[in-house]
């Protein structure tokens, strides 16, 4: 007799193996961005181009930092990833456990679900985002410009 409930579906020989291939694409991508931002120094004119909207308007949009924060990640400068761009920081180790959560569930066969898709997680991240963008172009915030 079969259980009933929430058993996962029988899986083909190397089923197991397929469902992780879009983890650890991601996963691949991920770490060569990160190994060529980690040799490729954007401190070095010429390597990147500028941010548009820092182009464009002279202002720091929420990305701008991101490059030289991963750069100093890279070299283990943890407060010189901080100074480019501390959002970009405190974000690492959510997606590292988004990405943990969405590998375990693919190994074990079952769908990435998550409550971060909810209107309420999403309008709170935009709004912090954007409470970030503020700060970061205003007088008292020039600690947050990378």
């Amino acid at each position: 007799m079969r259980p009933t409930g929430m058993e996962t579906a029988e899986r083909p020989p190397g089923g197991r193996l397929r469902s992780m291939l879009a983890p650890a694409g991601v996963a691949a991508v991920a770490a060569a961005g990160f190994a060529y931002v980690g040799v490729v120094d954007p401190n070095q004119p010429g390597h990147y181009p500028v941010c548009p909207f820092f182009a464009v308007t002279g202002f720091y949009c929420p990305g701008c930092g991101t490059l030289r924060a991963v750069h100093a990640l890279g070299h283990a400068d943890v407060l010189g990833s901080l100074g480019s761009n501390p959002l970009t920081v405190a974000m690492i180790p959510f997606v590292v456990f988004l990405w943990a959560r969405w590998a375990a569930r693919s190994w074990n066969g079952r769908p990435m679900r998550t409550s971060l898709a909810r209107p309420g997680y999403l309008w709170g991240l935009l709004a912090i985002m954007i409470v970030f963008w503020v700060v970061r172009n205003t007088p008292f915030g020039h600690s947050l410009a990378p």
